[in-house]
């Protein structure tokens, strides 16, 4: 997503770290509008009512059952869910987890592993030369123009030239919304009018980037139902339309999910990622609770790494994000 240079290679990619201050990922579960989120772990000794030395002496085989099913209902999918606990058990039979803040560890580090397993380093693509395009999809209502807001003022405050080209013409108020983000963050603007053919307001997105010198071209895109035909040939002659005005491009395609709305986001996620090659995946409204282990599902199913988490409506509510650190926040006690 990021331009470091010009005479950057275009298969490498860089640490997006120093957009960023120090991660705040707790935030996510602990807002201070809020009162404060009850962790899996939590949850785990609510419902098992009993001591954790017991349950690893085997007395309470029922136990494991619990975090089962706790893992389950948050959604974090039937074969990950049993993978984790019995990861758990072996660690368990061996010695390894004898105490609650061994339970926990030992839990944060299955969750951590699986984040982490195949295509799942979160740093952002560059282009070799010219503007990075990033081809932003999701359905309404995902957050995918506020997201789009955030991460231009993002770039912006790291002296990029950035610019918004508003390819969802589906809706009027899409187009009006994106511009004021765009005039919020002091970057470009591209627009069509309302009902024109999103393809063309992409090209000429682009080519207004590539004339301008930009070093950042996001293009939003329209976001009716994941299960919407023409949606989704439409999102395909977009790629299409932007890879003839720019080869490689669009450099990052990114897919942002409603992180309450559970497995309906992974329904969402293999649709999208049927119709256009999908290279990282957004977060947004997520609640680390009850639906936090979607992260974890979409990340396994489609084998796309996680790049950034919505924190909230305010323009720096943007975070990288870290496995490590996501993992923690899930079992903290």
């Amino acid at each position: 997503v990021v331009v470091l240079s010009a005479i950057a290679d275009r298969h490498h990619s860089f640490d997006p770290s120093f957009l960023f201050a120090r991660s705040r990922m707790a935030r996510l579960f602990r807002r201070k509008d809020e009162a404060p989120k009850r962790s899996l772990w939590q949850r785990f000794k609510d419902v098992a009512l009993t001591d954790v030395s017991v349950l690893f002496k085997g007395v309470d085989e029922g136990s494991l059952e619990t975090l089962e099913t706790l893992l389950i209902e948050s959604d974090f999918g039937v074969p990950t869910s049993l993978a984790l606990v019995a990861d758990v058990e072996r660690r368990a039979k061996r010695g390894d987890v004898k105490t609650e803040a061994e339970f926990r560890r030992a839990l944060a580090a299955g969750i951590e592993a699986v984040l982490r397993k195949g295509n799942a380093d979160p740093t952002l693509l560059r282009a070799a030369t010219g503007p990075t395009v990033v081809l932003v999809i999701g359905v309404n209502g995902a957050g995918k123009t506020t997201f789009i807001g955030k991460l231009s003022a993002q770039f912006k405050q790291e002296g990029k030239k950035v610019l918004l080209g508003a390819a969802d013409t589906f809706r009027a108020g899409a187009i009006d919304q994106l511009r004021v983000w765009a005039e919020r963050a002091g970057v470009d603007f591209v627009g069509g009018a309302p009902g024109s053919d999103p393809a063309s307001v992409a090209f000429d997105a682009v080519d207004a980037g590539m004339t301008r010198g930009a070093d950042i071209v996001i293009v939003d895109t329209a976001g009716r139902l994941h299960t919407s035909d023409d949606l989704m040939t439409e999102l395909r002659k977009i790629h299409r339309v932007i890879m003839k005005r720019l080869p490689d491009a669009p450099h990052e395609v990114l897919l942002v999910l409603d992180g309450t709305i559970g497995q309906n986001a992974l329904a969402q996620a293999r649709a999208f990622s049927a119709a256009v090659p999908v290279t990282g995946i957004v977060v947004t409204k997520l609640d680390g609770t009850a639906k936090g282990g979607i992260v974890v599902a979409v990340h396994e199913a489609l084998n796309v790494p996680v790049k950034f988490v919505g924190l909230g409506e305010q323009i720096g509510d943007l975070e990288p994000f870290d496995a490590g650190d996501y993992a923690k926040e899930l079992v903290e006690a």
